[in-house]
This record gives structure tokens, C-alpha cells and sequence, in this order.
């Protein structure tokens, strides 16, 4: 199952990615400077709904378009938020990673990457890919 160090090792892992900190020194992931993953700050409008506590441990993943976001929506643990109406993005506690499998995990982040890199950098990694898959 999926866990914290792997999002940061998936990340981590793909090409052209730099990491900056946010202003909790939470880790954003970046590709071409802009984001694709990053660990959410408590927000207002993340909260357990029996408790009414924020959370504070909500990971933000961007993803191709509203369909994506939407097909991804329909299976927990993803979820959004009325900040988040509108944006290509889930969020993902994670405390709740485990309920996912690494591989799962890697998919959602790798969409996240190609979201967001450049067309040209995008191409070249799926041409990676695909070479990968032949040899195996």
C-alpha cells in the first residue's frame, strides 16, 4: 500500500523536477516551475466532518483536465473541496494513502507530472515509456 515517502519518491523521481518550500516549509514538487505536487497547508475549508478539525495533512495533485478529476473523485480516498471547484487538482490526505497501492499511487502522480511539464518534456518521458514496456 502507498504511503508518504512514496509520494516524495515519486515525485522526487521524475524528470526536471526541483522542489521548493511553501511557507510552512511544506514540499512542493515542480516541473518547469510550476507545481504538480504539493503538501497543503490547514485550510478552513479541509475539515473532518464529525469533528469540524481541520486537516492537516492534505496533499494536493494536479491532474490532466475535469474528466480526470472527476474519475478520480469517484474512488476514495481523493476528494475536493468549494476551494477547489474549478481547478485541475485532487487532494488526497494522507493518512489515507493506504488505502491505495503504490502503483495507483505512481499513476496519479505521473498524471500529475504530465499535467503540468512542458509538451516537448511530456513527449519525451512517455517516449521513455514506451521503450520501457518493450523491453520488458
Amino acid at each position: 500500500m502507498a504511503g508518504v515517502e512514496d509520494v516524495h519518491e515519486l515525485a522526487a523521481g521524475m524528470p526536471h523536477v526541483t522542489v521548493v518550500h511553501g511557507s510552512k516549509e511544506n514540499p512542493v514538487y515542480q516541473v518547469g516551475g510550476k507545481s504538480f505536487v504539493f503538501f497543503r497547508t490547514p485550510r478552513p475549508d479541509a475539515v473532518d466532518p464529525d469533528t469540524g478539525e481541520r486537516y492537516t495533512d492534505v496533499i494536493v495533485l494536479w491532474v490532466g483536465g475535469e474528466e480526470d478529476k472527476l474519475a478520480l473523485l469517484a474512488q476514495p480516498p481523493f476528494f475536493t473541496t468549494p476551494h477547489f471547484d474549478g481547478h485541475p487538482s485532487v487532494l488526497v490526505r494522507a493518512s489515507r494513502l493506504g488505502e491505495i497501492s503504490r502503483e495507483e499511487l505512481a499513476e496519479v502522480v505521473q498524471d500529475a507530472w504530465l499535467a503540468r511539464a512542458s509538451p516537448a518534456r511530456a513527449r519525451r518521458w512517455l517516449a521513455t515509456q514506451r521503450l520501457d514496456d518493450q523491453v520488458e
